[in-house]
């Protein structure tokens, strides 16, 4: 028997339809190749009987042990009552067919042992299998070859013993477990809760497991699919030939289960579906722990051995909610950070960068399994598997594990809102829309060329709700960044009128998009201490980091996020930045509007991967001006984005003014720090900007334990638009100040009087981007700075300071 060459997804085997042994035109033809399979069974019956006689003496040894265990002894043989009738063992016609075209629904009530009318009934259906012999303590008994794979006898015994099968192939004989004695792995809470949506870790119940069941070693596989009309295991283990090897399905919840003695963790497999229309299709488990590399697409049986080190972390992750801690997260692509590193490799190296820098938490850009690369992890085939172009699931738990030592908080990218069409994954799984929209407008994205998932459809929710906690209970993600979540809130995004439905109020809200993300955030609030949900929401939905019991305007709860990006202050900020200085008076509101809403939501500022690529320019690029004018509007502006209220975010790269656009190709342009490059100092100096920032920010709770209340703000001056100068105050729970001032002109702006308290004796300079060591013309202050009487600004005292052209400065209470 040849292997199949492709473990990616092998084409369903042919069979014949009809007999044709019978006909008299293939008697003589078909005279030599009966001989020739008599003398092969022949051969296998020798085999087999070589076999017994040779581990006879081992066979009666563990079956006198086995009689010392009751839960394994051997049956004794007892002959039926004398008023039965010995039935034949062999299948029914019906049953033989609906095997052979995988459309069994039950194989364990015909395969296996049975109670019958005359004893006991065994049946075996083993494919290319020459001789099939029942094990059972003493007992051996050769079943009767009925063609086709399928293999049967009847034995006068009183009950059904515990048996294994010795099946000689071509070459060889096995002697194996027989998969159709066992009971189901799945009980019924398991079942219920699956049933009804809510089994909230529902990847202990779906899925590949390795497992001991009834004191036999194998994999558990259980995968929904309600619209099969059958579905068998092909694997590695079985030469990709999942034949033999249907699958039970369990009652009305969809779901199809077996046990396989003997195969453990390593091994590739795939489900082999029929569907309704009776064709065939090899799909990768859509609860798969872990993956093939791509672009091979098979699923692989995993088991974690990983032992974690990050007590301490977990311990104290929950000790203050996210809006009140400090939080500046490095965003990375993984792949690219340092490409060609695998997740241990990477785990030498990003925590010890990313901890030298000061940054609280990184941000995983999607690590779920993808086919194309170039999406950046977005369109995702594999939800329960971490990537394996970088290593298996426990390297990956060694990165996250090795961040939280490094006391970096990891977030990840979650991709809830669509999946990719490929014929191997989720589209169409059974035959039939299962995880996307029956109706095709509303399965279409319009963007993407992908499909949205069926949020109305309580298992569809359970898969993508049990996944959110999967990847916070397994791996000890901390937070999930949810991307696309407008794309889900509105039945018409990116939709022209005629190609949407509204909702049953006559609206333009995805009710089951908003009840689906309700129900996650609520369930991993509940299940996950510290955790934090940030949402990629672009426009003005009410309530997106409201509790989901409190009610708005709208009428609908909030939708129970953590944290929001703040689309809108990135959007006006980059616009303000990239206008020549000239212009900037024109446009001064475009960094003063975001302030109007500042407090209607949890923010996060991002300056993430998708304003540095496909045209945007790197961060320093967008900037006006010579390159020395570039790099100072991109430190003047980084230290106004770490003093605007709400959390920040930076993209790799841009912590050194990378002047290239990101690809995920090569990565950051690294080469660019190397002391050996002519201009390296200036893009050390931006970095060396950046972790001061994050130094003086996390030392300096004004900064962010009142992100998200107005008594955490004040304006110093917001209207100067023709100094392009703006200067505010940030304040702690207990009034103490920090003082943030922005020069966006480039020029030195001498003696600038700015209103203060009359509380503080004197303001020190805590940070200047302008400073020589960042590339800056050292345009300080450098002494103590102390208020005068004079009232400005409303305000009853007042100082002077020298603004450095294009640069943002910070001042502290002496």
């Amino acid at each position: 028997m040849t292997p199949r060459p492709s473990s990616s997804g092998p084409e369903p085997r042919k069979t014949t339809g009809k007999k044709t042994a019978g006909k008299k035109t293939a008697k003589a033809a078909e005279k030599p190749v009966a001989k020739k399979a008599v003398a092969k069974k022949a051969v296998a019956k020798k085999a087999i009987a070589k076999k017994a006689v040779a581990n006879k003496k081992g066979a009666q040894k563990t079956a006198t042990k086995k009689t010392a265990t009751k839960k394994t002894a051997p049956r004794e043989a007892v002959a039926p009552p004398r008023a039965e009738v010995a039935v034949s063992p062999a299948l029914d016609a019906g049953d033989r067919e609906r095997l052979l075209a995988g459309t069994h629904h039950d194989p364990h009530a015909v395969l296996g042992a049975h109670r019958v009318p005359g004893g006991v009934a065994f049946r075996a259906f083993r494919p290319y299998a020459l001789a099939v012999t029942v094990l059972s303590g003493k007992l051996r008994v050769e079943l009767h070859d009925d063609g086709d794979g399928f293999f049967s006898g009847l034995v006068p015994l009183a009950e059904v013993p515990l048996h294994r099968l010795l099946v000689a192939y071509e070459g060889t004989v096995q002697e194996v477990e027989d998969p159709y004695r066992f009971l189901p792995t799945l009980g019924e809470l398991d079942l219920h809760l699956i049933g009804e949506g809510r089994h909230e870790q529902l990847w202990r119940a779906l899925g590949a497991h390795p497992a001991t069941h009834d004191g036999v070693a194998g994999t558990r596989f259980a995968v929904w699919a309600p619209n099969a009309r059958g579905v068998r295991v092909a694997g590695g283990f079985n030469f990709w030939d999942g034949t033999g090897h249907p699958m039970r399905s369990l009652g009305s919840t969809g779901v199809w289960e077996l046990f396989l003695p003997g195969v453990g963790a390593g091994e590739l497999y795939k489900f082999e579906i029929t569907r309704p229309d009776g064709s065939r299709t090899f799909r990768a488990d859509p609860l798969a722990r872990r993956t093939e590399v791509p672009p091979a697409t098979s699923s692989v049986v995993h088991a974690s051995d990983y032992t974690w080190g990050d007590e301490e972390w977990l311990a104290h992750r929950a000790d203050a909610p996210a809006h009140e801690a400090p939080m500046s997260v490095y965003e990375v692509h993984l792949p690219s950070w340092r490409p060609g590193l695998t997740y241990r490799q990477l785990a030498e190296q990003l925590p010890a960068y990313v901890a030298d820098l000061g940054f609280t938490h990184v941000e995983l850009m999607p690590v779920a399994e993808h086919p194309f690369g170039g999406s950046w992890g977005y369109q995702v085939t594999g939800f329960y598997a971490p990537t394996a172009r970088l290593g298996d699931p426990d390297d990956f738990k060694y990165l996250v594990d090795r961040l939280h030592r490094a006391g970096i908080g990891v977030l990840m990218d979650w991709v809830p809102a669509h999946f990719p069409r490929d014929d191997w994954a989720l589209a169409e799984f059974d035959g039939r829309p299962l995880y996307e929209h029956s109706d095709p407008l509303r399965a279409a994205h319009p963007d993407w060329g992908t499909l949205e998932f069926d949020f109305g459809r309580r298992e569809v929710r359970n898969f993508l709700v049990a996944n959110a906690v999967y990847w916070c209970e397994e791996f000890h993600i901390d937070g999930l960044r949810v991307d696309a979540v407008a794309s889900m809130l509105y039945l018409d995004y990116s939709r022209e009128p005629g190609q949407w439905t509204p909702n049953e109020h006559g609206g333009r809200e995805n009710l089951d998009a908003v009840a689906f993300l309700q129900e996650m955030n609520a369930t991993l609030y509940r299940r996950v201490p510290g955790v934090v949900t940030v949402a990629e929401e672009s426009t003005a939905w009410d309530g997106v980091t409201r509790a989901t019991h409190h009610k708005g305007p709208s009428g609908f709860g909030g939708l129970g996020f953590g944290l929001k990006w703040n689309m809108g202050w990135m959007h006006d900020s980059l616009e303000y930045m990239s206008r020549e200085p000239v212009h900037r008076t024109y446009h001064h509101g475009e960094l003063t509007f975001s302030m109007v809403y500042a407090y209607s939501e949890n923010y996060v500022l991002p300056i993430s991967h998708d304003e540095v690529v496909h045209g945007k320019k790197s961060l320093v690029s967008k900037m006006p001006g010579d390159w020395w004018q570039q790099r100072a509007n991109e430190r003047a502006y980084l230290g106004y984005m770490w003093a605007h209220p709400g959390k920040q975010l930076l993209f790799m790269g841009q912590e050194f003014a990378q002047g290239a656009e990101w690809s995920e190709a090569h990565g950051p342009d690294w080469w660019l720090l190397d002391p050996e490059y002519g201009a390296a100092a200036d893009h050390r100096g931006v970095r060396d900007l950046v972790r001061d920032l994050n130094t003086v920010y996390r030392a300096t709770p004004a900064l962010w334990r009142r992100d998200t209340h107005p008594s955490g703000f004040s304006w110093v001056v917001g209207d100067a638009a023709d100094d392009d100068v703006l200067a505010f105050l940030r304040l702690d729970a207990d009034g103490t100040p920090l003082l943030a001032v922005s020069n966006f002109a480039p020029v030195v702006r001498s003696g600038y009087r700015l209103g203060v308290p009359d509380d503080v004796p004197a303001w020190h300079e805590v940070l200047n981007t302008d400073a020589a060591h960042y590339g800056g013309g050292d345009v300080l202050n450098p002494h103590p700075v102390k208020p005068d009487a004079q009232g400005w600004h409303g305000r009853p005292a007042s100082i002077r300071l020298t603004l450095p052209p294009l640069a943002t400065v910070w001042l502290r209470p002496a």
